[in-house]
């Protein structure tokens, strides 16, 4: 870890000391106003305004991690354009300082009580629940990957981990050429635009360093489009022909065998496998909703927080939200995608407080979503589209399907800095204001 561990163990916060406290069988069920269960991007984007609006001792926020990642860094990070540390801040110092941590982890959601239930058995009562736990992410569905990546000396990596993302740099920088193969899995993930990312700019690596010449780059992806927004989606056909990128759709990985270098890939059209041999494999684990999500009732068929995907109120409890990669809401998981959300949800749910919500009039969410595509070093195509509709809504008076320099280092420099002073600190709720202003430049 890039923190020394002593410090972790020295750390000390209200909500320490107020669950030791609650050891004992006698102790009173401690009660909050509003319980947010995640400190990621969306609960620390909720919780530090609605902690703020309330009053200390009124919020809580349960937590388990000590460390908060800005995880879209680690794509730049697998490149080797960011250093690992760039990515992490102690909990302590993104938490919003009137809102209580209680550093444990929801097993369950009872909401006919209104009580989240500690993996410790502890519960917790709310009186409004919004719910931004993130993804799941299943490395074990896919055999022999959790063995292969944490092998010494493996040919196998993935971004999508803070113990693998600086062995994927690693991997790329030491690479001397034959088959570099790329994956998407199938189901939905978090920030889906980084497994196309990684892959262009391990190849712009391999071109810079003259190691293409004995190098096939591949992209399997399970996926019917190489991106799910076509206008965006044919700039990077068009890049991968460019730079001969072999794209096979609808390739899923499904078995790797790291002691042969293969990897074993089913056609979805087909059914049938195929043996692929590599010598750097880089991986988009499967993923998917909290297992607690389904077990304690509030998730829809598919496990996700059962939402209405405007008002990012749940369906059946209405003192419960959720934001982000854990709830319904049918658009990308990134975290401009919870900018905007968050802002609708912190809007709805202050309504719904003060007695006055009327979902006609509510504050909507219209599917926003963006992933800045890396498409080389210097280079980057910034996709602003509706997960709802998959129409672009883009902030710049140009085309942005069209690779940037601009955009390139908006996300590598700047994007970055609005993420720890703003987003999540509740005063950023993504780029309307800003498309707005630009739109009424003559």
């Amino acid at each position: 870890m890039i923190f020394a561990q002593n410090y972790f163990t020295n750390i000390t916060r209200r909500g320490h000391s107020l669950f030791k406290r609650l050891a004992s069988t006698n102790a009173k069920i401690p009660s909050y106003k509003v319980v947010v269960i995640g400190g990621g991007t969306g609960g620390l984007a909720v919780s530090s305004t609605i902690s703020q609006v309330l009053g200390k001792n009124a919020v809580a926020v349960i937590e388990p991690s000590s460390v908060h990642y800005y995880q879209p860094l680690w794509t730049f990070v697998g490149a080797g354009l960011k250093k690992f540390d760039e990515s992490a801040k102690l909990m302590e110092e993104v938490l919003p300082k009137d809102a209580e941590w209680i550093k444990n982890k929801a097993a369950k959601v009872d909401p006919e009580n209104n009580t989240v239930i500690l993996q410790d058995g502890q519960q917790v009562k709310y009186d409004y629940l919004v719910v931004a736990t993130g993804i799941q992410v299943n490395w074990d569905k896919i055999k022999g990957l959790s063995d292969s990546i944490t092998k010494p000396n493996s040919n196998v990596t993935s971004i999508y981990s803070e113990n693998t993302v600086k062995s994927t740099w690693d991997l790329i920088k030491n690479f001397s050429g034959g088959n570099a193969i790329f994956t998407m899995p199938s189901t939905p993930i978090k920030c889906p635009g980084a497994a196309i990312k990684i892959c262009y700019l391990a190849e712009d690596h391999f071109t810079k360093h003259f190691v293409r010449n004995r190098t096939k780059v591949i992209y399997n992806t399970a996926m019917g489009k190489i991106f799910s927004v076509e206008k965006y989606a044919n700039g990077l056909n068009r890049i991968a022909k460019e730079r001969d990128i072999q794209v096979n759709l609808q390739t899923e990985l499904t078995e790797i065998h790291s002691d042969k270098n293969e990897a074993v890939f089913k056609d979805l059209k087909t059914g049938e496998s195929k043996v692929f041999n590599y010598n750097l494999l880089h991986v988009v684990p499967p993923m998917g909703p909290p297992s607690f999500i389904a077990e304690s009732k509030i998730g829809n068929a598919a496990g996700w927080v059962d939402v209405d995907q405007y008002t990012l109120q749940h369906v059946k409890y209405p003192n419960i939200f959720s934001l982000g990669d854990s709830s319904s809401a049918p658009t990308s998981k990134t975290a401009a995608a919870i900018s905007v959300q968050s802002g609708v949800l912190k809007k709805n749910l202050l309504a719904v407080i003060n007695g006055d919500f009327n979902p006609t009039l509510a504050a909507k969410y219209d599917g926003y979503a963006s992933c800045p595509l890396l498409v080389g070093r210097d280079k980057l195509i910034l996709a602003e589209f509706s997960g709802y509709t998959l129409k672009p809504m883009e902030t710049f008076p140009f085309d942005q399907g069209v690779e940037r320099k601009s955009m390139y280092y908006l996300t590598k420099e700047i994007i970055p800095e609005i993420y720890w002073s703003r987003l999540l600190k509740g005063t950023w709720t993504g780029p309307h204001n800003v498309r707005q202003w630009l739109s009424n430049i003559p």
